[in-house]
């Protein structure tokens, strides 16, 4: 046992070599650290087994499907470039107050565009107080890339272009695909190198036509002017499109039995390649602070708010320290969730976490000697009024 646990360690020295004295290390807190270090490990530790290549289907190539493709066992990288310096947060600055006139014009803003609210209220109401109030939102993207490989053919038009005996084609995750912009999902195809089969159609077995559909290869069907009676209808005459005999020159394919084939279009062959489909996905998890406030808090996720924190790196690490631990708690998880989701079926390019302030304003107010209040929240100033006093009798609020 003694020297199992000796062979252990000396696999895990070799993977992580110790920084050289020119090497410049990022400070960085114990539990970012630590949660970095295990992230690295988990990521190096067991390598992702990779499909095989398989060669085409001798029958119809189109019934195969998709084969998602494992990411390689990726290359031991400096600590420094794994782990992401977690930069101080900025601790939250006062919210701005919100004036009253602001509060009016925004609530004024507000009736404007419900049809059955009245404006007289919003313009003599009398505000009592304004309770300015705040919640934060983090916000993790992963930009991850995904390949997935696919047979798909063509008519073989070129002879001498087919893959040579023993030419091996590359790997799927060493054929080069520029990168799109960072964050923005995309899907790519591209043909794979060196990966060209050359087989027969497997629709016209090879003779480049194929049975015509409509005369069922007799190249003869029914007139179209007596419908096969032989004579029309309203002279009861014989019939001279088809002279009587109830059958004319098939018009689909001129009165051959037989027309080009679709699928090689008349070249008898055809070419069989791998398919590379390229996928990239920004992966988003959302978290909103609970802000215990009789307000729904899917609102929040439609409007905007002070990004007070940024990080992005290769591999971010868990916010540590922040004022909310709602918010680091989220951080976490958010963290975790996507490094077990994406990081053994697709390849993570970059990621990044932001922390947004929300500014909620309680605004109370009476209007004919009744208390009434109305939130202003977002930067755009959007309100949300439950119970305004001067609405018709549809009683519609805003959602």
């Amino acid at each position: 046992m003694v020297k199992a646990g000796r062979a252990v360690r000396f696999f895990l020295v070799f993977k992580y070599p110790r920084a050289k004295s020119h090497d410049v290390l990022h400070p960085v807190s114990a539990t970012a650290k630590a949660t970095g270090c295990q992230q690295l490990q988990q990521g190096l530790a067991v390598p992702p087994t990779r499909a095989k290549p398989v060669p085409p289907p001798l029958g119809l190539p189109g019934e195969l499907g998709q084969q998602r493709i494992s990411p390689p066992f990726p290359q031991p990288r400096p600590v420094e470039q794994v782990q992401s310096r977690n930069p101080s947060v900025l601790v939250p600055r006062g919210v701005p107050p919100l004036t009253e006139a602001a509060a009016r014009t925004a609530l004024l803003r507000f009736v404007a565009t419900r049809h059955c609210y009245g404006s007289r209220a919003a313009a003599e109401l009398h505000i009592q107080e304004l309770r300015p109030r705040v919640t934060y939102r983090y916000r993790l993207e992963t930009f991850s890339e995904s390949r997935l490989s696919e047979w798909a053919f063509e008519p073989f038009t070129k002879p001498g272009t087919s893959r040579p005996p023993g030419d091996i084609p590359p790997d799927l995750w060493d054929v080069e695909v520029g990168v799109p912009p960072l964050f923005q999902g995309q899907t790519r195809r591209c043909r794979v190198p060196r990966s060209a089969l050359v087989r027969e159609c497997h629709r016209c077995h090879g003779r480049g036509r194929s049975q015509c559909g409509a005369c069922h290869g007799a190249g003869r069907a029914r007139c179209v002017t007596c419908r096969g009676s032989r004579r029309r209808l309203k002279q009861q005459k014989r019939c001279q499109l088809c002279s009587g005999t109830g059958r004319s020159r098939c018009s689909t394919c001129s009165g051959r039995g037989s027309k080009t084939c679709t699928t090689c279009q008349g070249e008898k062959k055809l070419r069989h390649f791998r398919q590379l489909v390229i996928t990239w996905r920004n992966n988003v998890f959302e978290f909103v602070s609970e802000h215990h406030l009789n307000f729904p808090g899917e609102l929040l996720s439609k409007v905007s708010g002070e990004n007070i924190f940024q990080d992005e790196n290769v591999v971010v690490c868990p916010i540590v320290d922040f004022p909310e631990p709602a918010i680091s708690r989220a951080s976490r998880r958010a963290i975790a969730e996507h490094s077990a989701a994406f990081a053994s079926s697709s390849r993570i390019l970059r990621q990044r976490q932001t922390v947004e302030r929300i500014p909620i304003t309680e605004v109370h107010y009476q209007y004919l000697g009744k208390p009434y209040l109305y939130y202003i929240y977002g930067l755009e100033n959007k309100v949300y009024a439950l119970d305004y006093p001067e609405r018709c009798c549809c009683g519609c609020t805003i959602l």
